[in-house]
């Protein structure tokens, strides 16, 4: 798998030709990933550089931050004092070619994931298991994708955070177990199991989430459908709150 850093555009060389191939040789590896309809990390890491690339050219002074500096000396106030490295015209034009080449091939690949997210999100279904609970914060959710019998059983949990303006749910999920569902196993009966071998919930929310696609677990099924779960429950009605 090709890892392209947070760094990566100021780290060892700054050379267009060097940092063209290094930024293609990334996005090939995403582009094969997304083919296999394969998202995550890829599509979220993708987000960030984009973002990053499109801040440091609207902002070139923040620029300055991420390159080494050399110690010169101390000040007449006992202060460690730095030369930026970075000061050589032809280097920071070099720098600005990179980025403006950068940004719209991020862009693409970006536009192509978000687009897979969206077909995959539209051939996903979710529905509750039996009576949902006033605090519905923590349960189970079953995926079952494809034309298998095969559930996949997760334990969710909604936790919040804040930031000094605003306030986020994050679910956190823990793989329970793998069943087939059947004429004599159905979403009540998983669930009615659950109940009887964990105690320590005894009225979880049981939500199920399916799909006719076949989809890889880890890297799409299930970070999609975590992100279709807290959206619904955030929803009026069954708003969850923090």
């Amino acid at each position: 798998m090709a890892e392209l850093s947070k760094n990566w555009l100021t780290e060892k060389h700054i050379d267009f030709e060097y940092k063209k191939y290094l930024l293609l040789s990334y996005l090939q590896d995403v582009g094969k990933n997304f083919n296999a309809t394969k998202l995550y990390p890829w599509l979220a890491e993708l987000i960030e550089h984009y973002k990053n690339a499109i801040a440091v050219k609207e902002n070139k002074q923040n620029l300055q931050k991420y390159f080494p500096q050399r110690l010169t000396g101390i000040n007449e106030n006992g202060k460690l004092t730095y030369e930026n490295m970075m000061s050589d015209d032809d280097l920071m034009s070099e720098l600005q070619s990179i980025i403006e080449y950068a940004i719209p091939q991020f862009q693409l690949r970006v536009d192509e994931g978000k687009n897979i997210y969206d077909i995959v999100e539209e051939h996903l279904h979710i529905q509750p298991i039996g009576i949902v609970p006033l605090h519905p914060e923590c349960g189970y959710m079953f995926l079952k994708g494809g034309k298998t019998a095969a559930t996949n059983v997760y334990e969710y949990q909604v936790t919040f955070f804040e930031n000094a303006t605003e306030k986020f749910k994050a679910i956190h999920t823990h793989f329970v177990k793998a069943c087939e569902k059947n004429i004599s196993t159905t979403f009540q009966s998983i669930k009615s199991d659950l109940l009887r071998d964990n105690k320590q919930l005894p009225n979880p929310a049981a939500y199920a989430i399916e799909t006719e696609m076949n989809l890889p677990l880890e890297e799409t099924f299930l970070p999609i459908a975590k992100r279709m779960l807290i959206r619904h429950l955030s929803r009026p009605g069954n708003k969850i709150e923090g």
